[in-house]
């Protein structure tokens, strides 16, 4: 298995908006959605994403902070297509002068009343392993 740093693999992420984010729910199954990076999508091993706080997704944190992300480039796997695959730990966050860092226009279409709509949480995730596919290369970032 190779490694790569952390920035060429962000380099690669550049342009993938949605990750899928997987949770353990509380009797032990994987829950799996859809979730975007709003356009904040710099990765230096920090995912932020906004949820409302009466989410399964917020309990299934609140219950195991133990989650993954799963990265898709829209381009196939044996083109110049790359999978990335993250293990982390999740943190949710309620603090207003964090949602304003990470804030951008494009989520006031799921919170009308930005940073201010009632119930919302930042979910953090930070990586503890990233593995990643691109072509027949297979590897892991070293963090």
């Amino acid at each position: 298995m190779s490694k790569t740093s952390l920035a060429e693999i962000a380099k690669e992420m550049a342009d993938i908006d949605i990750a899928i984010l997987s949770t353990h729910t509380e009797n032990g199954e994987i829950a799996n959605r859809p979730m975007s990076n709003n356009g904040d999508v710099a990765y230096d091993g920090t995912s932020y994403y906004f949820a409302y706080e009466q989410t399964r997704t917020v309990s299934d944190i609140q219950q195991n902070p133990k989650v993954a992300l799963g990265f898709s480039s829209e381009a196939g796997l044996f083109s110049k297509g790359i999978y990335v695959a993250v293990e982390g730990t999740a943190e949710l966050i309620r603090d207003k002068a964090a949602f304003q860092q990470h804030w951008t226009s494009d989520l006031d279409k799921w919170f009308d009343r930005g940073i201010g709509t009632p119930g919302i949480v930042l979910i953090k995730v930070k990586a503890n392993r990233i593995t990643y596919w691109k072509g027949r290369e297979e590897g892991e970032v070293a963090l």
